[in-house]
């Protein structure tokens, strides 16, 4: 299931690059062949990397976009534990519960992108969805309907990163726009915590410095991402060099509804969004 009916036509035709990835004819034998690939490399090591998912011309496009509602963004300093949370003085552990992760960085929440932009009709996309799901193995799978956190777009300027975290969801869905220069690298340790444990040894060892258990990846722009962000502490390395690295998230869920509270919707994404909230409850 895909959410709501698209009745125009579908931009995942326009901008993907079908020919490498036929998300468009999953019912044939080589979209079905694509398909499992994608399945078992998700079931194996947790992450599938589409390079030069979306065509040229229209990651230009993409790009130009970008850039053009970025001077709007707000300028984010995130202070949280990896797990999304305020830290915990009284936490009997010295390491993850009690430690404060921060970053910086430029953050269009999803009330900020035109509902005309080629990003959000790309995210509207029930074929993607549908590719997204299937590649997961869900039975069902929707956009998310919170006003904030549904599509994002973040710019990690020179000098910034992306602090080491777990997601809110079990997979992060991403589509890098614009590589830096030098650094903003994806790092992380793969399945450091299931549903019902977490590798503490290895994710203390992993805050103190040590980074031998940790993998890393670059990307170039144009690549699409599906990666168990809940499962596996990850980050992004220092932006280096004279242009940012900038990243559409797009978030699903397997439930119709799904709002995050205004206490983490403030946490992530600010005063401005504070603000808002804030008038409503006057009005």
């Amino acid at each position: 299931m895909t959410g709501k009916h698209n009745k125009q036509r579908d931009m995942a035709l326009d901008l993907v690059d079908l020919d490498r990835y036929p998300i468009d004819d999953l019912g044939t034998a080589k979209g079905a062949a694509f398909l499992k690939d994608c399945q078992d490399l998700m079931e194996r090591q947790g992450w599938c990397n589409f390079e030069g998912f979306i065509k040229p011309d229209a990651l230009a496009a993409l790009n130009t976009e970008a850039t053009g509602l970025l001077p709007q963004a707000e300028h984010l300093t995130i202070r949280r534990t990896i797990y999304q949370t305020d830290a915990d003085a009284d936490s009997p552990f010295d390491g993850a519960n009690t430690a404060t992760m921060e970053h910086n960085s430029l953050q269009l929440a999803d009330d900020q992108i035109p509902a005309d932009t080629l990003i959000q009709q790309l995210y509207k996309s029930d074929l993607l969805t549908d590719f997204v799901r299937r590649v997961q193995k869900k039975k069902t799978l929707y956009r998310c309907t919170d006003e904030f956190e549904a599509l994002n777009i973040v710019a990690l300027e020179p000098g910034g990163w992306h602090a080491w975290h777990y997601d809110t969801v079990e997979c992060t869905v991403t589509l890098l726009l614009q590589a830096a220069e030098k650094g903003g690298e994806f790092t992380f340790i793969p399945n450091s915590r299931t549903d019902d444990t977490e590798d503490r040894e290895a994710v203390d060892r992993f805050l103190a410095g040590d980074m031998s258990q940790a993998k890393t990846f670059g990307r170039s722009a144009g690549t699409f991402t599906l990666f168990r962000g809940g499962y596996s502490l990850h980050g992004v390395t220092r932006v280096e060099g004279n242009r940012p690295r900038v990243t559409a998230i797009l978030t699903y869920s397997e439930e119709p509804v799904s709002n995050l509270s205004d206490e983490i919707n403030i946490r992530i994404y600010g005063e401005r969004v504070r603000r808002i909230l804030a008038e409503r409850q006057t009005a």
